[in-house]
């Protein structure tokens, strides 16, 4: 265990769970710790370094332009911020006031999350449309793309689309309807990653903006995140980001990152302010971005393949225990289905004791009124495995074994 944490009387965890916020994200590879240490020790122009990785990112993902945040939250209230004011520096010095403006985001009601909290906190008002059935058990259908077509109206700033497999509509279907309504789609791809190619697909399929988490398998620093999309529309939200308090005729930003003459004046500090990042975080997102793109998907999960396996195979034959691995996923996984009449714990049961032991076992609760806990590879340290399974047979063992 690190000394840092021993110092501050912090246990280490077993995160089995995967790459969360309130587990501190997953292990940061050692290349990116030491590119973050490098930019620690030197100042540079946090403007000049904001274009320069934005090109990067440009690169690297075939969008226009890109932006380092903190958070995905924060790419999403960035994003939906630069929908309301476009280019209008009263606009921005307003927000989280819209007076008269686009003052609305459109939303499926059945993808409306927590995090959506962040696009409210920029001044934009959610308008649901559609009905889902297909989760309330009265039928088959959610919404489709002509009720967001319907409610896309002049007061409309963006239509916001939660990427998961179940989504619905299609976005390729909701991106066509905003496009005819000259409405840009602001995606929230958070924890969309891996498979890779996501970096590419919401923009291909005709997302405006996407949001990302940098934190979690990109494995950059877990306060950081990616806002990927149209050029003008990144440099609106780097506009209501950055530290704008410069003296007359001394903010001279890159043209191709952000084009100052497009603008009435210069705005003051905007709402995203506080979501400012710094150059270790902006550094080492890139390098952890660069390594995650350079590595096999295959060569990836090799290692969480065999973690699953070794995990099966160590639990096999407890009382009331079902296992069901998934290995198809992007991030195999390992279910837990817990027998209430046959096992010593039911699913609850079994994760406070988990979570209570020493050290912490943290699994999934997603699945817990399933009567499942989940274990997930990704972010388990070396030893980590065998932590696992000496706890879970003790804990669901026959008693003494």
């Amino acid at each position: 265990m690190s000394g840092v944490y021993e110092r501050l009387g912090v246990r280490r965890i077993v995160n089995a769970k995967g790459p969360s916020t309130r587990l501190s994200g997953g292990p940061m590879r050692p290349e990116v710790a030491a590119a973050m240490a490098e930019a620690a020790g030197t100042c540079v122009d946090l403007l000049e370094l904001h274009a320069a990785a934005s090109r990067r990112l440009a690169e690297l993902t075939g969008a226009e332009a890109g932006l380092v945040t903190a958070g995905a939250a924060a790419a999403l209230l960035l994003g939906a911020a630069a929908c309301a004011t476009g280019f209008d520096p009263a606009a921005m010095a307003r927000l989280p006031e819209i007076a008269g403006g686009r003052d609305r985001v459109v939303m499926v009601r059945s993808q409306r999350n927590q995090y959506d909290h962040a696009v409210r906190t920029a001044g934009l008002a959610i308008v649901e449309v559609g009905l889902p059935d297909r989760f309330a058990g009265a039928g088959c259908r959610d919404a489709e793309a002509w009720e967001i077509d319907a409610a896309i109206d002049a007061r409309t700033a963006c239509v916001l689309w939660v990427a998961h497999p179940r989504a619905r509509p299609p976005l390729a279907e909701v991106a066509a309807v905003a496009r005819v309504r000259g409405v840009p789609v602001l995606v929230d791809a958070a924890g969309q990653l891996p498979p890779k190619e996501n970096l590419r697909r919401f923009l291909e399929e005709g997302a405006d903006l996407v949001a990302f988490s940098g934190g979690k398998a990109i494995g950059g620093p877990q306060g950081s995140g990616l806002l990927l999309g149209r050029r003008e529309l990144v440099a609106a939200a780097a506009l209501q980001m950055l530290d704008m308090d410069y003296p007359p005729g001394l903010f001279r930003p890159d043209p191709a990152f952000l084009p100052t003459e497009r603008l009435a004046g210069l705005p003051p500090h905007g709402i995203g302010r506080p979501c400012k990042v710094g150059k270790e975080q902006i550094v080492g997102l890139l390098t952890a971005l660069e390594l995650f793109l350079a590595e096999d998907e295959e060569r990836r999960r090799g290692p969480w393949l065999e973690a699953v396996a070794a995990l099966a195979r160590g639990l096999e034959g407890l009382p009331g225990l079902a296992l069901e691995p998934r290995l198809d996923l992007p991030v195999p996984e390992l279910a837990l289905r817990l027998d209430a009449e046959r096992a010593r714990l039911d699913a609850r049961g079994l994760l406070d004791a988990l979570v209570a032991g020493e050290p912490p076992i943290h699994p999934d609760p997603e699945e817990l009124e399933e009567g499942r806990i989940v274990l997930r590879p990704d972010c388990l340290l070396p030893g980590d495995v065998e932590l696992v399974l000496e706890r879970l047979r003790v804990l669901l063992g026959p008693p003494g074994s």
